[in-house]
């Protein structure tokens, strides 16, 4: 007999011999009953607090150091970017008149905000364009919660360039390592994973610069598992880049409360109702305990050439490929037929995307898309270019066939003209993956395109060489002044 059972037993037992007095009392007896024979806790959530605090910068290898910095730089580039979109316009309209004094910087605007609602409005205008850098196995969008949080306290509570890295590494660490340890029944159940786990990242990043001991960094993660944020359902929406705002804002709304010795829970993520077991039916904890400080996540994160669902990246490289060496033009194209991974239509395969928003998550828009423009940056994402009647067309003789023998990180597929001639690409690592990824001079270019129209060429180029060259700067807090239009 499982504890569940025997604890029910109890309660009918009581309830038989009329000493049951109510529900409530019979529900504590279960209780009790699961509790005293529960099994030996892992003690998770201490073991993570414990190395977040002793963690140095020092330790740090230096192609660790290098990956943060072209993390920092992309987080940038996209918030800048995102900046005057409507989206972030709605966001400061309603929540400005409740904010406390400027403390922060809003990039890309004039705006300043106090430092929880500038981690917010920062981790929304980074996500808009979903042109974010990508954890690839969880599909984590980690920097948007992170530097979000810590460049905003950066601004109020000065810190070094050193220690801001070090944050930043330590922040993807464990907000990746937590979405590793549900990966993937959390995220196929219908959780946004960037803002689920992410909140765990900002408040280790920030709980780290607020120098927490490990009891109140304990507290933080705690903190953080009762602030899980992002649904799939909102994909499409403008609520999606909602999700790493809050994470950030959440996650550095923990940090603070418990540097102020804010109780929780000690073991906020393994405990039986702790996140989780709550979130998901899968938990495999060794990915948050084992190695650390001897892999790091960061490491494997990557950086998107197109601004869109990463699942769509395979389709849009071989379209753009085949384009530019058939020099294929729309007219000439009969059909064009993808052969792709169930999680490639699962995520993007809206057929008849009506805004820019719903373009990024239609594989049949971006394979329409990159055949007519060559490209597809944020500019190819626009509510008119999704209604382009020449675009429409296109994607309308767009098809799909689910083949589970093609990783969610491959594609193959085939244009036919309408004189019958095939061409056809097989993409097995698109641009921008682990195992093909952008250059740093991508990155700059991809930099240099998101701010322009915001800012001037040479401010933003100012900003890319503090980004380059945080770990020598005295106050992090540069970055986000230098960013301010």
């Amino acid at each position: 007999m499982d504890r569940r059972q025997f604890g029910t037993q109890i309660i009918g037992t009581l309830a038989a011999t009329g000493l049951a007095a109510d529900t409530a009392r019979a529900e504590e007896v279960e209780e009790v009953a699961e509790v005293k024979d529960a099994k030996p806790d892992p003690d998770v959530t201490r073991k993570l607090a414990r190395y977040i605090v002793n963690a140095k910068y020092e330790d740090l290898p230096a192609p660790v150091r290098k990956e943060g910095q072209r993390t920092l730089l992309n987080w940038a580039g996209c918030a800048i970017g995102g900046s005057r979109h409507e989206t972030l316009d709605i966001a400061i309209s309603a929540l400005s008149p409740f904010a406390g004094a400027g403390q922060a910087t809003v990039l890309g605007r004039q705006e300043k905000l106090d430092v929880l609602h500038a981690s917010l409005m920062n981790g929304i205008s980074s996500h808009i364009f979903d042109y974010d850098d990508t954890h690839l196995r969880t599909i984590i969008h980690p920097a948007g919660p992170v530097a979000s949080a810590i460049l905003a306290l950066a601004e109020y509570h000065p810190v070094s360039g050193r220690e801001f890295l070090n944050a930043l590494v330590l922040g993807v660490e464990t907000e990746c390592r937590i979405g590793n340890s549900v990966w993937p029944n959390h995220y196929d159940v219908g959780w946004h994973i960037t803002g689920t786990a992410g909140v765990f990242g900002a408040a280790a990043a920030v709980g780290k610069l607020l120098s927490l001991n490990e009891q109140q960094m304990l507290w933080a993660l705690g903190l953080a598992a009762v602030q899980p944020v992002g649904l799939r359902e909102m994909f499409g929406s403008m609520t999606k880049s909602f999700h790493p705002g809050r994470a950030a804002q959440n996650g550095f709304t923990a940090a603070l409360l418990a540097s102020k010795n804010y109780t929780c829970s000690d073991h906020g993520i393994e405990a039986q109702r702790g996140w989780a077991n709550v979130v998901s039916t899968k938990h495999n904890y060794a990915e948050i305990t084992e190695k650390l400080g001897q892999s790091y996540e960061i490491a494997l994160n990557t950086y998107k050439p197109f601004a869109c669902g990463i699942v769509i990246h395979p389709t849009l490289d071989a379209c753009i490929q085949l384009r530019t060496q058939y020099q294929l033009k729309a007219g000439q194209i009969e059909k064009i037929q993808l052969r792709v991974h169930p999680l490639v239509l699962e995520l993007t395969g809206k057929k008849t995307p009506q805004t820019g928003l719903e373009g990024k998550f239609s594989v049949y828009y971006a394979a329409a898309v990159a055949i007519i423009e060559g490209a597809a940056g944020e500019r190819q994402f626009s509510d008119k270019l999704v209604k382009n009647p020449r675009v429409t067309a296109l994607r309308d003789r767009v098809t799909t066939i689910i083949d589970p023998s093609i990783a969610a990180e491959q594609v193959r597929v085939v244009i036919t003209k309408i004189d019958g001639t095939k061409f056809e690409k097989y993409i097995d690592n698109a641009i921008g993956s682990v195992k093909n990824p952008m250059s740093d001079a991508a990155l700059e270019t991809k930099f240099a395109d998101l701010a322009d129209g915001v800012l001037p060429k040479s401010q933003a180029r100012k900003v890319m060489d503090l980004c380059w060259n945080v770990e020598k700067l005295p106050s992090a807090g540069e970055i986000a002044k230098a960013a301010s239009a």
